[in-house]
């Protein structure tokens, strides 16, 4: 009994297992012969519409006596049909993927076979009457059109039968009822192979509130979307708005952070669709750059670049965060050589990679691995490579490391600065742009103090040089090098805790583009000794930020995530600033870029100060650096919390 059972348990699974395989050939094969299927169907249902047609118009549903006109003139309509829809390609198309615009096609091929096959019989003298050539073209129309909109939403339900996951998928609520949400909700339904279920849409205009778009309703408006996730549960929240304002950008992320659920966004649907990218893949989750009250700066090639064009350019600290996009967005501006120096060799070797993958040998591209501290070689590279255009981005910039070691903050920051300035001036540069930041105002760190005095360089070199000299100022940099931002992201990802050192600490923020944006404009407009600064928009509070990041995360401050405050770091402000008080602003041709005035200073003092400066740095004797570093920052404020 046992060996029988077995036997016949093996030929049952072998069969099962031969069916199965049959089967799956099948199918193949029917895929493969889609399109031939699709015209066998066509050609059944041109045929039935006209004998259908013939009958209506000859009263009768029998063909005895009528068989010869009957079959003669099906004959006509075979190849009038078939030539049409083959002209119109009809079967290249997918149609379980139609749209509106391929049913119209669809129409259009028919109308065109219908009026082909009545002026063939025209022609032939075989004139049915005006009636039977309408009753085929109606009849026609309605069975291929019926055919393929059964087709259509066949697939799509055998599509949802298919998809077993659909209890995984994350329930769906789109933020934005126009173009972007139809093409994402056109995306979502053909591949199944993604996480959405699209459960509700809200958009703030009233006409299409209670309306379906393909299918998923319009519930109610942005201000209702805490309500309206409760009720459907939503896991999922997607902005798909891509035309707004950034205040508007900023008020509907705030309600959304208010839910706890986890926000994503689609930041360019338009470059998904010319790329050839599905939709989906482009979604992500929210940045803190879409939390910024602020129009983006956005750098005008046309009207700005032409100082670049054909030009030898140096970028120092070329590896790193503001030096390697200096970089790239200098590269697009045709240079004649760009020169990447920076002692980091890591940075130095990425940054290079990335420029000869993209740009390869249309740019003329060389790294120099080498310390701004070092004179000579500052000196060497400058007569050798006549440098035109200097960004001088490299410097020692984290506020704590630099307290802790405030010599080399020095050492680098300051006399690496006047060494290529020296050279600049030496060899001729037409231009030298110094890199600053809003820790140079009213500064109460040491990093912040040696960047407001190589703004000082800058300006009296300016006086007595050909070159060009000027400085940009700027608050913080998302995604830099030291930033808070991934600090932040990477401790949600952790679950926390996340750090914020003080709860009323307040920041300006920036992204990388824009403050090379600024960087680049700068150099074009500079006419000598300014000190650019950006309209930064509204200061940002860093606890208010962690708490968005959270809540935009998925998660709920100080319940699934903890703020853990760690108090002012060495150095560290409240808050930063952007221009000291006897500065005084003016405004430039460029939009949203102001100049800080130059204040005036005892040239001759201020040498000598920077002497003694370098004694105590070389010595590092750090009581002393802090007290030359305060004779020549008047407002430096030691250890201000």
């Amino acid at each position: 009994m046992f060996e029988a059972y077995t036997l016949g348990q093996f030929v049952f699974e072998n069969l099962s297992l031969v069916k199965v395989k049959n089967m799956t050939f099948l199918y193949d094969m029917l895929k493969k012969c889609r399109k031939y299927t699709l015209f066998l169907c066509d050609f059944i249902i041109w045929n039935l519409s006209f004998y259908i047609s013939f009958a209506i118009n000859k009263n009768s549903f029998s063909l005895i006596g009528h068989e010869n006109i009957f079959m003669f003139h099906l004959a006509v309509v075979n190849i009038c049909f078939s030539a049409i829809f083959i002209i119109f390609k009809l079967y290249d198309k997918i149609w379980r993927y139609a749209d509106i615009e391929d049913f119209f096609y669809a129409g259009v091929a028919i109308f065109c076979a219908n009026f082909v096959f009545f002026v063939i019989t025209i022609l032939l003298e075989m004139n049915f009457g005006i009636r039977m050539y309408v009753l085929l073209l109606l009849v026609s129309t309605f069975l291929m059109f019926m055919f393929r909109l059964i087709y259509r939403i066949n697939k799509l339900l055998d599509k949802k039968n298919i998809d077993n996951d659909v209890y995984n998928k994350k329930r769906l609520l789109i933020v934005g009822g126009g173009e972007a949400s139809a093409s994402i909700l056109r995306e979502i339904s053909k591949y199944s192979a993604n996480e959405y279920l699209p459960i509700c849409i809200v958009d703030d205009d009233r006409e299409k509130i209670g309306r379906r778009i393909l299918g998923v309703k319009v519930e109610g408006s942005t201000y209702e979307i805490p309500e309206i996730c409760q009720k459907n549960e939503i896991e999922i929240i997607l902005f798909a708005i891509i035309s707004i304002s950034t205040d508007e950008r900023r008020r509907i992320l705030d309600i959304c952070s208010k839910t706890g659920i986890e926000v994503r966004i689609v930041p360019n649907i338009y470059e998904a669709v010319t790329a050839g990218t599905p939709i989906t893949s482009i979604i992500r989750r929210v940045k803190v750059e879409d939390l910024l009250g602020r129009e983006p700066i956005i750098f005008d090639k046309q009207k700005y670049s032409k100082y670049i064009d054909g030009k030898n350019i140096l970028v120092t600290g070329g590896g790193g965060s503001i030096g390697s996009e200096l970089c790239r967005q200098i590269a697009t501006l045709n240079p004649k050589k760009l020169i990447i120096l920076d002692i980091y060799e890591n940075n130095a070797y990425d940054i290079q990679q990335e420029l000869r993958m993209k740009f390869g040998d249309f740019l003329n591209l060389q790294i120099e691995i080498s310390s701004i501290r070092d004179k000579e070689k500052m000196d060497l590279i400058f007569k050798k490579e006549n440098i035109n255009v200097v960004f001088h981005a490299a410097a020692h910039k984290h506020v704590p490391l630099m307290e802790g070691n405030p010599e080399e903050a020095v050492k680098n920051n300051v006399f690496g600065t006047l060494n290529l300035v020296y050279a600049a001036d030496k060899y001729g540069a037409e231009k030298f742009i110094q890199i600053s930041t809003d820790k140079a105002v009213n500064p109460t760190s040491i990093m912040g103090a040696t960047k407001r005095i190589c703004e000082m360089i800058v300006q009296l070199m300016d006086k007595s040089s050909d070159t060009e000299f000027a400085a940009v100022r700027f608050g913080n940099v998302l995604g830099s090098n030291g930033s808070v931002i991934p600090l932040f992201e990477e401790q949600i990802k952790n679950r926390g805790p996340v750090t914020v050192t003080h709860p009323d600490i307040i920041r300006y923020f920036m992204t990388i583009s824009e403050a090379v944006s600024l960087v680049l404009t700068a150099g074009s407009i500079a006419g000598g000794g300014e000190i650019f600064i950006l309209d930064m928009g509204s200061p940002v509070k860093i606890k208010d930020l962690a708490e968005n990041l959270i809540r935009l995360s998925g998660f709920v401050p100080n319940v699934d995530i903890k703020i853990q405050y760690t108090g002012l770091r060495p150095g560290e402000k409240l808050y930063e600033e952007l221009l000291l008080d006897e500065e005084g602003i003016t405004k430039t041709k460029s939009k949203k870029i102001y100049i800080g005035k130059p204040i005036k200073m005892d040239k001759e003092k201020f040498k000598e100060g920077l002497e003694r400066l370098k004694f105590a740095s070389l010595s590092n004797d750090r009581g002393k650096i802090y007290e030359e570093i305060s004779n020549i920052v008047e407002n430096f404020r030691v250890n201000v919390k």
